[in-house]
């Protein structure tokens, strides 16, 4: 059985020490419609994040 994640959507924003409670927030409440989310800093500008949606 092969897993297919699709990537719909990434945005960079500011990034706040408290985002990745709105991101575990998402998770857990949208998995059953099949939408993951991450967040990652920016490796080019540390002062951002990168926050991408995602499907499975």
């Amino acid at each position: 059985m092969e897993s297919k994640i699709e990537v719909l959507s990434t945005i960079k924003i500011q990034h706040s020490p408290d985002l990745y409670k709105v991101v575990d927030a998402l998770n857990r409440t949208l998995k059953e419609k099949d939408l993951m989310f991450g967040l990652a800093l920016d490796q080019e500008d540390q002062n951002k994040a990168v926050f991408t949606i995602y499907r499975t």
